[in-house]
């Protein structure tokens, strides 16, 4: 008999409402937030709301202020290019054998989120691109069969959220962002590993180098953090 899944912890409860205040704007980066505050909100004692900052502190998501709450952290430029480091290593070869592995229910799954991602470029809604865009990643990790992979790519997608958000902004449209993820889509659906790797690493590459040039300093020089933290892991 198959086992019954357990249901999430309070500590976890915590954690994925956090993470979703962090994604719909309830949360900014910059502001003090009390944790009595956030236990009244979902109902739950002070002990598990510490715990799941402490869970988060550690994927550099927030950082906790003793006695008084938390913030939101936006990644500096060096954090950045090591996250975009580990993204690459472990996406590109995803990329590679979602191609190898995609059965036709898998290739039809990822055209309900192309399709979805093209209505929200044409409705110009920001919030329902970024949803089906993190959904089409996590369809590829999960062809790629890696459950850790999948946990450690959406802590650093969540950790680079917002400063992805303001690149759409200013940097790139939506239009753009979109067509970077045709062609990796393109070699899945005509089972070509080399062209999704070479596709996703061109996509994860820009996507990189924007996030990078939106969070930089006076001090940061760009091209050699990317140099550094990044072109070594190819």
């Amino acid at each position: 008999m198959p086992s019954t899944p357990r249901p999430p912890s309070l500590t976890e409860r915590t954690i994925d409402a956090v993470r979703e205040g962090i994604r719909d704007g309830t949360f900014v980066p910059g502001e003090l937030y009390s944790v009595y505050q956030l236990a009244d909100q979902l109902d739950v004692s002070r002990s598990p709301v510490r715990e799941a900052l402490l869970r988060l502190a550690e994927t550099g998501m927030v950082s906790i202020v003793r006695n008084r709450g938390f913030r939101v952290v936006l990644p500096g430029a060096r954090e950045l290019a090591e996250i975009m480091a580990v993204r690459m290593a472990l996406e590109i070869p995803a990329a590679a054998q979602a191609a190898r592995r995609a059965s036709a229910e898998d290739r039809a799954a990822l055209e309900t989120e192309r399709e979805a991602m093209q209505q929200a470029v044409q409705d110009s809604d920001e919030g329902a691109f970024l949803l089906h865009d993190q959904r089409l990643h996590a369809l590829l990790l999960n062809l790629a069969g890696n459950s850790h992979t999948i946990r450690i790519i959406e802590n650093l997608r969540d950790a680079t959220r917002l400063v992805g958000m303001s690149t759409m902004r200013k940097s790139r449209s939506l239009e753009e962002v979109y067509a970077e993820h045709l062609p990796i889509l393109t070699a899945v659906e005509h089972g070509n590993a080399t062209a999704a790797a070479e596709s996703m690493r061109k996509h994860l590459e820009s996507t990189g180098r924007l996030l990078l040039r939106e969070a930089a300093g006076e001090d940061d020089d760009v091209d050699r953090l990317w140099a550094e933290y990044v072109t070594w892991s190819r």
